[in-house]
């Protein structure tokens, strides 16, 4: 075939078909005659990122490019390309120019909405999704984008609604079907999460969807099938190190501790976090117990429940410990009774405030109320019912530190479970109270912290109450109270604690 017009015409149809090879054969037969073609030029260039070169596609796009700058549908591939890359403020540029050449290209506004969410600009994501979706309302792609950026920002029913809409149009969207199960299971919909990864996994074996599935099962309680999911994972992806991490995690679950540090090492050997998973290891009795959890993990724990939280920690776990800690401030004379109608007196300080479920205990007490956590998700709930006077995102002990005696009640529920050695906390507590001040805290107790603390099987420290009166003293501070109580439930146990309340005497 001599005419290069019919060559391109036929590499059209065939890379239309999924004929890779043969329309890359006859696109470069026309580049070869005619080296400024911009079609040959563009669509051979499609042909390489689909085929895994982004960087060649990209030089060809480019080139197609000055040969025509005005066609949108090449700007648009060239920012994939560039997104694939790793350029995502080239892409975003690529993408932009597409739709200044075009407004009315939905794909490019999806695509434009995928890097912004790449590049952590959240609003701007979600504003081009639903340009998309305005410009083509049945877009698949577009919904289920936009269910993920969704599920990042933790509005999970949200979430779980964009994934339907795009399983409306696609009914087989593997894609959907996972963004629908991670919405599910963040909303503790574990069997319809868990339906939702069955359905994914039917159409098409994946090994991020077992991942999830395993995910949900645990959480559920269901340890046996979860190993079962993460073994599925790890069959298809024998280097996927989230799955293995996680399936130490449920190993160390069912007790089978030996076989935990053999997966926490693989973990660790596939480049899993190493501050975590030596914590892990620290609970099974490898290395030293550190002195407090890693602050990710922390931060990354509560950023995934701020959904959630209050439902799960009172309808799930049956806790208790801020009606508690009322009830102990309640028998020294502090309550919203014992006011007695006069104007509020004490600032306090919420440490580890997350969510605000002290908040209605502590408002009726205080003058100011001040919260810290490093939850910024968190932080957002908390601000919702407007108790509180000052939040900041921080960790707890950098924002003490200089903060000399500005409070005159500092109240900790259930933060001192990822502390383990208390003396700096209560060293910076002690200076920021006034003389008088009190602290009120709770603190898990358990089987094996000896004369101090360690780590339980559920990543929490639980400290020895002999420990606690004794740092308590050291920073100087009168213990008034220290009484037993039980402060949740776990798999349907106890989890006993102590409540206690200390006395700033400096």
């Amino acid at each position: 075939m001599d005419n290069p017009a019919a060559q391109l015409q036929q590499a059209v149809q065939l890379h239309q078909q999924g004929r890779l090879e043969q329309a890359k054969g006859l696109y470069q037969q026309v580049l070869a005659r005619q080296p400024r073609q911009f079609d040959a030029l563009h669509l051979l260039g499609v042909i390489e990122r689909q085929q895994g070169d982004p960087r060649r596609a990209a030089l060809l796009i480019e080139a197609a490019l000055q040969v025509d700058p005005r066609q949108a549908r090449a700007h648009c591939n060239l920012g994939a390309a560039l997104q694939d890359l790793g350029q995502p403020e080239a892409a975003l540029a690529s993408y932009d120019s597409a739709l200044r050449l075009d407004p009315q290209y939905a794909l490019a506004w999806d695509n434009r909405g995928n890097t912004l969410r790449r590049l952590g600009r959240m609003p701007e994501a979600l504003d081009a999704y639903e340009r998309a979706l305005l410009l083509k309302p049945a877009y698949p792609e577009a919904w289920c984008h936009r269910a993920i950026l969704l599920q990042d920002l933790g509005r999970f029913a949200d979430a779980a609604a964009s994934a339907e809409r795009a399983l409306a149009s696609r009914p087989g969207y593997v894609d959907a079907l996972l963004a629908l199960g991670n919405a599910c299971q963040a909303l503790e919909r574990q069997v319809d999460a868990i339906a939702a990864y069955d359905r994914a996994l039917a159409l098409a074996e994946r090994a991020d969807v077992w991942c999830a599935r395993g995910a949900a099962l645990k959480k559920s309680g269901q340890l046996v099938a979860a190993l079962a999911s993460y073994d599925q994972a790890l069959r298809l992806r024998p280097d996927y190190a989230l799955a293995a991490h996680y399936r130490a995690n449920v190993l160390r679950a069912l007790g089978r501790n030996q076989e935990a540090r053999t997966a926490y090492h693989r973990a660790l050997a596939l480049g899993c976090d190493t501050v975590e998973i030596r914590f892990a290891l620290a609970a099974l009795g490898e290395g030293e117990v550190p002195a407090a959890a890693p602050s990710a993990y922390v931060k990354d724990l509560f950023d995934q429940y701020a959904g959630h939280f209050d439902r799960h920690l009172v309808e799930v776990l049956g806790y208790r410990t801020p009606l508690l800690l009322g009830e102990l401030l309640g028998r020294h004379g502090l309550s919203a009774g014992a006011a007695g109608g006069q104007p509020k007196l004490l600032d306090v300080l919420d440490l580890g405030c997350g969510t605000g479920l002290c908040g209605p205990i502590l408002r009726p007490l205080a003058q100011t109320l001040t919260g810290v956590d490093l939850s910024e998700k968190m932080l957002d709930k908390a601000r919702e019912p407007g108790l509180y006077d000052e939040l900041a995102c921080a960790d707890i002990l950098e924002w003490l530190h200089g903060r000399q005696a500005q409070w005159d009640l500092v109240l900790a529920a259930d933060v001192f479970v990822y502390v383990g050695d208390l003396a700096p906390v209560f060293g910076q507590v002690g200076a920021a109270l006034r003389a008088g001040g009190l602290f009120a805290f709770s603190v898990e107790t358990g089987k094996d912290e000896g004369d101090g603390y360690a780590i339980t099987p559920s990543n929490r420290y639980a400290h020895a109450p002999d420990y606690v009166r004794a740092t308590a003293r050291a920073a100087g501070f009168e213990l008034l109270e220290m009484s037993p109580a039980v402060l949740r439930r776990e798999h349907e146990t106890d989890v006993p604690g102590q409540l206690v309340l200390l006395r700033a005497i400096r």
